[in-house]
């Protein structure tokens, strides 16, 4: 056994068999920003054994505050390079697959397929929606997060439970709602976000599925440190249906 991996073995639920699963398993990120910073931090960390990183932006100034995969010498650096280097650094075990390039209805298929569990860490709905359907129709398990301000969400779709789109059938119109640029997001609610669905991750692969975020949303609203747990119902008109 190796001991870089020791505290995960003695935890009740994972032991070798479950780390061995860790390392055979293949989790796509999508986006290495706010949430994909701590997403991708905690899953190299735990011995995934394949990382798909896809972001096509580069790091700007204005990530930094939140973005904790990226320092000041990364700004203008594409993130799926930044983000390799830390990822390589802190777990060379590790396979990096990174993609550089926007998640679309042409990609988006050809690349999910090839992973055992998704992370959705973008930060607008067309894309959330996206991944979501390509989930649904490939049977594929993912954890969902956003951030805005200081309030966070999260869930996690597997085969038979409700999806995204049950709760969010179809996109706000533009504009209808702020944005970060607008109101801002604090970095370490992010990183509560990202911490929880990297937890998802790890419960899925190694078996904890009854334990993991289903039929239901997860609310952080850290104003008041308030965790607030949204029963999700399935729509049986909905593409998960």
């Amino acid at each position: 056994m190796n001991n870089r991996y020791l505290r995960n073995v003695l935890i009740d639920g994972i032991g070798e068999e479950g780390q061995a699963k860790l390392a055979a398993s293949k989790v796509l990120v999508v986006g290495a920003g706010g949430l994909g910073s701590p997403v991708l931090y905690y899953l190299a960390a735990a011995g995934v054994g394949t990382l798909g990183i896809v972001d096509y932006d580069v790091v700007d100034i204005t990530n930094l505050q939140r973005q904790i995969l990226h320092n000041t010498n990364d700004i203008g650096r594409l993130k799926i390079g930044s983000a390799a280097l830390k990822l390589a650094i802190l777990n060379p075990a590790v396979i990096l697959r990174p993609y550089g390039e926007k998640l679309t209805e042409i990609n988006a298929e050809s690349i999910i397929e090839d992973y055992d569990f998704v992370v959705d860490c973008c930060d607008n709905y067309a894309t959330r929606l996206l991944i979501n359907d390509v989930c649904v129709k490939q049977q594929k398990p993912y954890s969902h997060g956003a951030v805005i301000a200081m309030r966070g969400e999260a869930m996690t779709y597997v085969p038979g439970a409700a999806c995204y789109r049950c709760v969010f059938e179809n996109p706000p119109q533009d504009g209808a709602l702020s944005a970060s640029s607008q109101v801002g997001v604090l970095g370490a609610v992010a990183g509560i976000v990202g911490s929880i669905q990297a937890t998802e991750a790890i419960k899925y692969i190694v078996g904890m599925r009854e334990q993991l975020i289903l039929n239901r949303m997860l609310i952080i609203e850290a104003g008041d440190m308030k965790f607030i747990s949204l029963k999700v119902k399935k729509n049986k008109d909905c593409v998960c249906g």
